[in-house]
């Protein structure tokens, strides 16, 4: 029995042809990453659901949130930036779509167009605040995480999320 169980032992990744390189473990970070992103899409478009907004895409909620952050009015192009998302028109759509929703505005000043949420965006965020608290907050915690270390995890994939940004490039290159 314990041959069957070593020949189950290594990484636990999508592609073992791209885990038989020098970095298994990078292999392993993409499984993760390929999990946790759709996961986190799936729970994202349903919180929003719980909120009272359905039919909103995993992007839609990510620019809510952002257009929501600290109740300042936002610029498109700080949103693109601050989600990491190059194709201003996918995040564009997704302001317009907000704006048909009346959860967002927008506004001119000077020559820039700033989006800011409306009171029914900023009470969708609250509601969404609160389904997420009760249900993914709550449940995590049982995990006895320590919070330091997860802010560490959290600030070691941005890290390496530049690290794919400048492959990307290099890649483009090619």
């Amino acid at each position: 029995m314990e041959a069957k169980a070593n020949e189950f032992s290594g990484p636990v990744v999508s592609s073992a042809h791209l885990a038989a390189g020098a970095m298994p473990a990078l292999s392993e970070f993409e499984f993760s990453a390929i999990m946790i992103s759709h996961a986190f899409d799936r729970w994202i478009v349903r919180c929003m659901a719980a909120a009272g907004v359905s039919d909103m895409s995993p992007i839609d909620v990510m620019v809510l949130h952002t257009v929501h952050h600290r109740s300042k009015a936002k610029r498109l192009a700080d949103i693109c930036l601050v989600l990491n998302i190059e194709d201003t028109h996918v995040v564009s759509y997704a302001i317009k779509k907000l704006a048909r929703l009346q959860l967002v505005s927008s506004h001119m000043q000077g020559k820039e167009k700033l989006i800011v949420t409306t009171e029914q965006g900023a009470n969708v965020c609250q509601r969404y605040h609160e389904i997420r608290e009760a249900l993914l907050v709550r449940s995590v915690e049982t995990l006895g995480l320590d919070q330091l270390a997860l802010s560490r995890i959290a600030a070691q994939m941005r890290v390496i999320s530049g690290h794919y940004d400048q492959a990307a490039r290099a890649a483009a290159s090619l």
